[in-house]
């Protein structure tokens, strides 16, 4: 399985690139960040990040995206951009037809390091170990996009199963019919 892990944000957007299956090692492909001026409309910003994934999409052909899912922060200003990047991430995969993973940065956390709550310099610390890299990859962004698409990796093959089972739990379950006259 081969995953882009996407960090969003509309300063700096990580993007990392992770190959492997749950239960062995896994293999980075590749990390980055596309970048955008502060000073640029929100508009061309966002046009700057749709051309970055883009081109991350084209050289790396990952089978799914895993995007950051945009939680309540105080800023609201921050949380805006952080969705509308997330949105363009979402849209280019659409677009090619690849699946859309969103994750929470507990779940991220929890995957990577075993605790929900971890720092970024436990999440950078972890993806390097588990990849095998010489360094944490900078900045924190690049190493929580791979953290993304690590997390992704590990707990798709368990939420496909439990999709499965539901969906046959429903093709089996006949529907329940009330006696006429009574809800």
């Amino acid at each position: 399985m081969r995953v882009l892990g996407v960090d969003p944000g509309l300063t700096r957007c990580g993007i990392g690139v992770v190959e492997g299956v749950a239960g062995r090692p896994l293999r980075m492909r590749g990390v980055g960040v596309v970048r955008t001026p502060a000073d640029a409309e929100v508009a061309d910003r966002l046009v700057l990040i749709e051309r970055g994934i883009e081109q991350w999409l084209d050289e790396h052909r990952p089978e799914y995206v895993a995007v950051e899912r945009v939680f309540s922060q105080h800023n609201v200003r921050t949380v805006m951009g952080t969705a509308q990047a997330s949105a363009v991430a979402m849209l280019c995969a659409a677009r090619r037809g690849l699946p859309v993973a969103l994750h929470t940065p507990s779940e991220v956390k929890a995957a990577v390091t075993g605790s929900g709550r971890a720092d970024k310099a436990q999440v950078g610390s972890m993806v390097t170990r588990l990849l095998r890299l010489d360094a944490p990859p900078k900045p924190a962004d690049a190493a929580d996009a791979l953290a993304l698409a690590i997390c992704h990796i590990w707990r798709a093959p368990a939420a496909g199963r439990l999709q499965e089972l539901a969906a046959a739990h429903r093709r089996t379950t006949a529907p329940v019919r009330l006696p006429k006259g009574t809800r």
